[in-house]
């Protein structure tokens, strides 16, 4: 894989230089690209800035459903060509559209700290007043969403909802809406890209595992700024620029992503959080989710079956490796921020919602090592619970429909 790329921090400023920023033409885009380049700014005001937009295949296909696309680059591809030639210095997207195989010679320079990742209910405003949750509407509502992530997760749980395309901009799919002729009652859309443009009013709901079962996709609410491999200029800049807390989570998230070979068709959600050891209560390890106690994030006791046991006979621990107990000690005894535990939250879902598979783990994440295990070892319990049977069923309907010729 590609790595992300390690920058030192340095004081002394690079030699005054034009750098070239690439960015979607998108008016979401081009207001994520401003955010990186007034950082930039501040922390290098001798520098000049120049913002390049350009449409990518996704910008110029608004009709066709995300999932039917073949294309693993579907926003990205054009921009790194640019990339990669030296005409651009650096790209900013939103890191959910980043593949997570990058070109060879390229890499994730830094991960800008997160918006609100989140996934947002915007209802129609004819019936915002009544309808304040996905399980408030009526039976046969339309719900607006070309994500299969958004369908699958809402047809387990919403089975009395419907579905139908929704692609645009933002803004195009909000008129879409509004509109009083239209078949949508409400869209899912990410709460990132409405809070950037300004339109936080118009979310009727956020949906989190706790608040409408929602966990969302790989990267999202973060930038990730691709650069050149090598290019020590511009790791320079970026040293002032990324967050290390959101790196690390979304590394982990991109590592399970990798892991299970997912992508924009491939209903994969994720939800990660930074918390303190000391309000866990109790042990850091894996186990299932209905296993955590849903506003704590403590770990339940084991349930005795009808012989006593308990389960796999690993107690609160589940099948936490030894290495995290010496980890663990070593920073009691350092006296370490204890802020270091990442929860992550995933689930796999089939199409039609029928079947899933759910877990929630809990590990220190120390480094972007640390970061890319933890996705890993997620994945793999997973997979260990039956996702890759989930995944193996989606991927065997996409090459019937392939060989169909996407009839």
């Amino acid at each position: 894989m590609a790595p992300v790329v390690e920058a030192s921090p340095s004081d002394s400023p690079p030699t005054q230089t034009t750098v070239n920023i690439g960015t979607r033409r998108s008016a979401l885009a081009r207001i994520q690209a401003d955010i990186v380049e007034k950082t930039l700014k501040e922390a290098w005001p001798e520098n000049k800035y120049v913002v390049h937009a350009m449409s990518t295949m996704g910008d110029k296909d608004q009709t066709t459903a995300l999932h039917e696309f073949n294309a693993k680059a579907l926003w990205t591809h054009e921009l790194e060509a640019l990339l990669d030639a030296g005409d651009l210095d650096l790209v900013v997207h939103s890191l959910k559209d980043m593949p997570t195989q990058l070109p060879q010679g390229l890499s994730i320079g830094c991960i800008c700290p997160r918006e609100d990742a989140r996934d947002a209910l915007v209802v129609k405003p004819t019936l915002s007043s009544t309808y304040k949750s996905l399980a408030a509407l009526p039976a046969g509502s339309v719900i607006g969403t070309s994500s299969v992530r958004r369908s699958a997760q809402i047809k387990r749980l919403y089975p009395h909802l419907r579905f139908a395309d929704v692609r645009g901009n933002l803004g195009t799919r909000l008129a879409k809406l509004d509109n009083p002729d239209s078949e949508y009652a409400a869209l899912i859309l990410a709460a990132a890209g409405l809070k950037r443009l300004g339109m936080e009013q118009r979310i009727t709901a956020y949906l989190t595992k706790n608040d409408g079962g929602m966990l969302y996709a790989v990267g999202q609410g973060a930038l990730g700024i691709e650069i050149r491999q090598g290019d020590a200029r511009i790791k320079t800049l970026l040293s002032k620029v990324g967050c290390e807390k959101t790196t690390r989570a979304c590394l982990a998230e991109r590592s399970l992503l990798r892991t299970l070979e997912g992508g924009c068709s491939v209903p994969i959600g994720v939800e990660t959080e930074w918390v303190k050891r000391s309000s866990l209560e109790g042990p850091v390890g894996a186990k299932p989710a209905a296993e955590y106690h849903q506003i704590s994030g403590v770990a339940k006791e084991p349930q005795a079956g009808p012989s006593g046991a308990t389960g796999d006979g690993q107690g609160d621990m589940g099948d936490q490796p030894a290495k995290e107990h010496e980890q663990m000690a070593q920073m009691e005894m350092s006296g370490q921020d204890d802020s270091d535990v990442l929860v992550m939250r995933a689930v796999v879902v089939s199409l039609d919602g029928s079947e899933a598979v759910e877990v929630e783990m809990r590990r220190y994440i120390t480094s972007r090592a640390d970061a890319d295990e933890y996705g890993w070892d997620v994945a793999r319990n997973l997979v260990e619970k039956g996702a890759d049977k989930i995944l193996e069923k989606i991927n065997l309907n996409r090459k019937i429909i392939e060989k169909q010729g996407d009839a």
